[in-house]
């Protein structure tokens, strides 16, 4: 062959070679190697004691219904079965040991996140009833009016009088 084709090829094997060295040497043994041989993901098994030192965030409907069970009651029927309590009420990471931890969120952009109207007819979005926020009640927020845990119902902490055009 001639030597046009072998430079290049030297320089890219060359490049192909280092990047294996820096990545025998910078990516540590026991990356992606578990007991069913070779897993893809970002894991490693010599740190998993270490994970284990953070508090899990996020601990799903099953904690909250051991307290709320009203509301759990209410939600699991309804359209908003589907939705976690966490994707309302932020994370639960140290809820019962602080109950102020929760935040309640009442503004209408909580519920705009799902419900603004969007012109979506073939995706499973165009299921979920939309609004136009400008338009509908501007001025009072949803919970005034919809019950969250279950909007097909009027929320019974306000009353119609309270609602101000």
């Amino acid at each position: 062959m001639k030597n046009h084709v072998w430079r290049p090829l030297v320089i890219v094997l060359a490049i192909v070679g280092g990047i294996l060295i820096v990545r025998t040497l910078l990516v540590p043994k026991d990356f992606g190697i578990q007991e069913r041989g070779y897993m893809y993901g970002w894991h490693r098994k010599s740190n998993e004691a270490e994970w284990k030192k953070y508090p899990v965030k996020y601990k799903t409907a099953v904690i909250c219904r051991e307290c709320h069970k009203d509301q759990y009651d209410d939600i699991k029927d309804s359209p908003h079965h589907s939705i976690s309590c966490e994707n309302c009420h932020g994370p639960n990471y140290d809820h019962p040991q602080n109950p102020l931890g929760l935040k309640i969120d009442r503004s209408r952009g909580l519920c705009i996140r799902c419900h603004a109207y969007l012109p979506y007819k073939d995706s499973a979005r165009a299921n979920i009833p939309g609004i136009d926020p400008e338009k509908h009640y501007p001025q009072a927020e949803c919970v005034m009016c919809h019950y969250p845990h279950d909007p097909r119902r009027s929320n019974p902490k306000y009353q119609k009088s309270e609602v101000k055009s």
